[in-house]
């Protein structure tokens, strides 16, 4: 019998998992008030903004892959914000910078993560927009218990708002000191902003749909965007030692609004599993199973043993060493020839028995791959547990949150919200909420496949996952980590999908990753070889792995990813689990 630190739910009516049980408990009762799983998830995503807000926040972005009872097939829904008008390379170089900041309003892109929520709602939700937001407004207005990490980080960066911030002073530090932990906590101005949207939005008339339109106007063109484009002309200290004035305009906020996509998509041991498109890091997830698949039954691969980490390791190397080649927005991307059999055949012949410390992207179509000439260090990197690495001058890396919902009627939703982490710019004191830093993901160099370049999305490492069975939906999951997210989803993939464990067995295994690849945050630096494990895998697994060459670095036992997922089983039973690391994540559901 395999012990779990929590049981997988399972029920009937529908299923939550968040990375914060306020979201999650959240979306449940917008599924007990008779909404569907978008309404629920939306709730959830406002709510995260309130709870978690050194992980997401309204200036950050979410992608989302969804399913409908009507129409199973999957869409992404694109709430990726672009470069604005203004980030040109001319112009970053004319500041004397050689990388965009990883903090500051210098690094922000436009927002696009209440413009996706509200294109969901628009699209498929049933709620009444008030109803939906309500759950933010209230921890917002009324206080809501603020987790450690939270406190831990303002804590960090409790110098910077001090000296350079005052706005985020004024917010978060009560007395001059960060915020007590687990005290009730009040951001009185965000809940006057969406108070204030809401209202506008009501001016619309009594129809739901013309209610979510008018706050989308709102949000591009009214109060929001006219705070915005005021406060990102002030200039403001970065992770550069400067201070730098945004280049967000009111006019890229008019300009932008979220957008329906395709998915990525690969038929893998029996299953459809969807991801973003290569804008994204997602189908770097499916080019490693498509690679695993050509080295034998994934069914076969011991997750507890050496030499499925080695393999896992060198697959996602050589997947990562292709998303820096060839993926980026705009680019001219050969996906076809990425996920196809013939070129998984070729890279699978590339996992030796010996860890590599090359990048090794590879030729698809005979084309040549272009590779960053500098910028990226080779260091010693911290070991993210899923939880920012916050540094005293804000920059963050791995820091996200995740949502997945599936309900009665066989709607499902996978998101994952991130970006305008409270740590990121300063707050913008009239909404109580700051920009994100998201334009760091770009490279300051001509040429290259994820090149800044003005209306342009970054390639963002969030990964949201949907899977589907005979066509219908029967998985979503994610998880937050950065550049670990699709990492982490193909142990769990791996151990579900293939090895039949179930969602919460999965979630509680053993989790690694590689480092061996330049990372998407400032300062982009990269460990070769590098393999970062929990010590449950034991010692013997460590071992073997430093003989074959990896650079391993042990973390504690329970430190590595914070999956949720949610499933629809084979007798229409539905199921859900979450991480138990850092125990803040919990499924709901019944």
């Amino acid at each position: 019998m395999t012990f779990t630190t929590r049981p997988t739910l399972r029920g009937t009516f529908g299923m939550v998992s968040s990375t914060h049980w306020l979201a999650s408990q959240s979306a449940m009762r917008i599924l007990e008030l008779g909404g569907n799983a978008f309404d629920a998830a939306a709730a959830a995503g406002f709510v995260l903004h309130v709870v978690e807000p050194h992980l997401n926040g309204p200036g950050g972005e979410v992608p989302a892959i969804i399913a409908t009872a009507s129409d199973p097939t999957p869409r992404v829904l694109c709430g990726q914000g672009v470069a604005p008008a203004g980030a040109t390379i001319e112009h970053f170089r004319s500041l004397g910078l050689s990388l965009i900041p990883g903090s500051g309003p210098l690094a922000a892109a436009v927002p696009g993560a209440v413009d996706a929520w509200l294109l969901l709602l628009r699209d498929h939700g049933s709620m009444p927009l008030r109803t939906v937001l309500e759950p933010a407004i209230g921890y917002a207005r009324n206080g809501h218990p603020l987790i450690g990490r939270v406190a831990d980080t303002v804590g960090t960066v409790q110098e910077l708002f001090t000296s350079y911030w005052p706005t985020s002073a004024a917010l978060w530090l009560q007395g001059g000191q960060p915020p007590r932990a687990h005290a009730l906590f009040r951001n009185t101005a965000y809940a006057d902003t969406l108070e204030r949207l809401l209202t506008t939005a009501e001016g619309a008339g009594a129809d739901r749909v013309a209610q979510v339109e008018r706050a989308r106007l709102t949000w591009r063109e009214g109060f929001i965007a006219e705070a915005i484009d005021q406060f990102s002309r002030l200039p403001h200290r970065d992770s550069s030692g400067e201070a730098h004035p945004g280049l967000i305009t009111g006019s890229d906020l008019a300009a932008y609004q979220a957008s329906w996509e395709e998915p990525a998509t690969l038929e893998w041991h029996g299953h459809t599993v969807a991801k973003t498109g290569p804008w994204g890091q997602g189908p770097a997830l499916l080019q490693s199973l498509a690679v695993l698949a050509e080295l034998g039954d994934p069914a076969d691969l011991d997750l507890t043993s050496a030499a499925a980490v080695h393999t896992t390791t060198e697959v996602m190397k050589l997947s990562y060493a292709d998303r820096e080649a060839w993926y980026g927005d705009g680019a001219d991307v050969p996906l076809k020839t990425l996920l196809s059999p013939a070129y998984a055949s070729e890279r699978a012949r590339l996992v030796g028995a010996s860890a590599s410390t090359e990048l090794r992207p590879g030729s698809p179509d005979g084309r040549i791959p272009v590779l960053p000439s500098g910028g990226v260090a080779s260091v010693s990197v911290d070991a993210t547990t899923g939880e920012p690495t916050v540094q005293s001058d804000g920059v963050t890396q791995g820091d996200t949150c995740h949502v997945d919902v599936i309900d009665q009627w066989g709607n499902a939703i996978s998101a994952t919200p991130s970006g305008g982490w409270l740590q990121s710019s300063p707050t913008i004191p009239e909404l109580g909420f700051c920009l994100g830093s998201r334009l760091q993901m770009f490279w300051l160099e001509e040429g290259l496949a994820s090149s800044l370049a003005p209306g342009l999305r970054p390639r963002t490492t969030l990964t949201p996952t949907l899977v589907l069975r005979d066509g219908a939906p029967v998985l979503a999951c994610g998880s937050p980590g950065g550049d670990q997210q699709d990492q982490w989803q193909l142990l769990f993939l791996l151990r579900t999908l293939a090895g039949g464990q179930d969602l919460q067995e999965a979630i509680d295994a053993p989790a690694w990753h590689t480092t061996s690849f330049p990372s998407s945050f400032y300062p982009r630096s990269s460990e070769p070889g590098g393999l970062v494990m929990e010590n449950r895998l034991g010692s013997a697994v460590r071992d073997e792995l430093v003989r074959r060459g990896h650079v391993v670095t042990e973390t504690d036992a329970w430190s590595l990813g914070r999956l949720c997922a949610v499933s629809r089983e084979q007798d229409g039973v539905l199921a859900a689990g979450a991480n138990p690391r850092g125990m803040q994540g919990y499924a709901t559901g019944r």
